[in-house]
């Protein structure tokens, strides 16, 4: 089940988010972030299922409806968590839990662990840390980074003559989906342009990352989490095989709860959003 989200738009000092809300007004407040790519429809079918919660669905900078950061700006991780502390503090949340799938489980992990007065309760789905780079492997990524970003304005977004199309491609993509779950992300993520359609996400979020994190920092992150932390994580996602991860949870108190489905096990169809909803709902109304 899908139900209508009431549209925000949120101005902050540096740039213009959307978000999709739902639940009552006096629930319980979740800042809901979407993973790389996506947008706030990742938690069309989740988030209806929550009960008594005031989610905000935010779209990240550069993804969905949201604005695009300005010429010369990036995408980093920690600009991510910058933005929404900005969110939490115009809704006037100085407490909040942190529902986040894929690379908005990694920045919910950032912000939880910085700003840990913040953060009440950390649902992660299939997404908890990010790639690492190790220091003797630095030059070349930052390398790989630059090449890409001066050869960028030669490159053109895809146009697809339909939905329809768009979300085909985007059903074979990074963290394949379900044909159903590629029609909610396409329908919020294109806009019209000349001969069809086109992804309204900043190109310059294809790029490589410049400069990530090593273990020693990852570790250093997760370590510092002393929120309670609920983990989902998806038997055929993309972190089923993701090396030292067993060893990595098992020095933490995150709970962890393994459930069968893709990476966006949460969106594909309604049995994997209520799998998903029947772990949060006790986790996140907890005192």
């Amino acid at each position: 089940m899908t139900c209508d989200a009431e549209e925000l738009r949120l101005r902050l000092p540096h740039i213009e988010l959307a978000a999709q809300a739902y639940g009552p007004a006096q629930g319980a407040p979740v800042i809901a972030l979407h993973g790389w790519l996506d947008n706030a429809a990742t938690f069309a079918r989740l988030a209806p299922k929550l009960n008594g919660m005031r989610i905000i669905a935010v779209d990240f900078a550069g993804h969905g409806h949201s604005d695009h950061r300005p010429p010369g700006g990036g995408y980093a991780l920690w600009d991510y968590v910058h933005d929404i502390l900005l969110v939490a503090e115009q809704l006037g949340w100085q407490r909040f839990s942190l529902l986040g799938h894929s690379m908005g489980a990694i920045v919910a992990l950032l912000l939880a662990a910085t700003f840990p007065e913040k953060v009440r309760r950390l649902a992660l789905v299939d997404g908890l840390i990010p790639p690492t780079t190790e220091a003797d492997g630095a030059v070349a990524t930052l390398a790989e980074a630059l090449q890409g970003r001066l050869a960028l304005s030669a490159k053109r977004k895809p146009v697809y003559p339909s939905v329809e199309r768009a979300a085909l491609v985007r059903q074979r993509g990074v963290g394949h989906v379900s044909f159903e779950a590629a029609q909610l992300l396409a329908q919020r993520g294109l806009m019209s342009v000349e001969g069809g359609f086109t992804w309204r996400t900043d190109s310059r979020l294809t790029l490589a990352t410049p400069l990530r994190l090593t273990q020693a920092h990852v570790n250093a992150f997760v370590g510092a989490l002393n929120c309670p932390t609920n983990l989902v994580l998806a038997e055929q996602g993309l972190l089923a095989h993701r090396d030292g991860l067993d060893q990595l949870l098992a020095a933490t108190s995150i709970s962890v709860e393994r459930l069968p489905g893709g990476h966006h096990l949460h969106l594909d169809d309604e049995e994997g959003a209520q799998l998903v909803a029947d772990c949060f709902n006790p986790f996140l109304s907890a005192p």
